[in-house]
């Protein structure tokens, strides 16, 4: 099986389209609500229009049970138990929706609004990429640890690793600014990660030009800790 990594000209790693949706992290069943939270939010909330918050129980619901028998892409496949934690608060915050519409509880309507939103937002955060510099570089190496990895596909990993250390400088020379929203006091650790993240992925390109078999497998899991140590910086 083989994938098209962004930015690699290489007929091998041709593609269907179900190949690209699993470097894709998109979950089209939270895409959906959107276009229930935004008018709920920002038009029947500060109006308080009570009656067009009850309205939206009915695509509410509909659309809940798409997500409650969503799958997340392969390239999620590590978020799957923050998933399902944010996607059970998310249920709970529904009900509680449903319940103060039903009693007729403006007050509570309007606290009900507040959470399921809050809500919506922290499972977005779960699947949102940190930054698109760590997200291209992630579905390189999402290919390369869990589709070449397991075929000892070293070849193929080495066609990818020109763009691989590429991707992993734009990833340890992100513009501060773009940082320092997101990790605040954390932004210097974040630097620390991604420049042992960069030393990585050279070591990894050049292991596979002469390193042994068990070599090559060792590089790219301490490639793959690396990137773990990435992603938890940002929790």
């Amino acid at each position: 099986m083989f994938f098209l990594v962004p930015g690699i000209n290489n007929k091998a790693f041709s593609q269907t389209k179900e190949q690209e949706a699993e470097i894709s992290s998109v979950v089209p069943e939270l895409q959906a609500f959107h276009k229930i939270i935004y008018p709920m939010w920002h038009k029947a909330y500060p109006a308080k229009d009570f009656s067009a918050i009850k309205g939206f129980i009915p695509e509410i619901k509909a659309n809940m049970e798409k997500m409650n028998n969503a799958k997340l892409p392969g390239i999620l496949r590590d978020k799957e138990s923050q998933w399902k934690e944010q996607l059970a608060k998310f249920n709970s915050f529904a009900d509680t929706y449903y319940k103060a519409c039903s009693d007729n509880d403006e007050a509570g309507m309007l606290k009900a609004v507040e959470n399921f939103h809050r809500s919506y937002e922290a499972m977005n955060r779960v699947v949102k990429p940190f930054t698109p510099q760590i997200d291209a570089y992630h579905q390189t190496l999402y290919v390369i640890y869990h589709k070449l990895l397991p075929e000892n596909n070293f070849k193929g990993m080495s066609s990818l690793m020109e763009k691989f250390v590429v991707q992993a400088e734009d990833v340890s020379k992100t513009p501060e600014d773009q940082i320092v929203k997101r990790l605040k006091d954390k932004t210097q650790k974040y630097y620390t990660v991604t420049k042992e993240l960069y030393a990585n992925t050279v070591a990894l390109q050049e292991v596979l030009n002469k390193g042994s078999k068990k070599a090559k497998s060792k590089a790219v899991e301490t490639l793959h800790n690396s990137y773990k140590k990435l992603e938890a910086v940002f929790e």
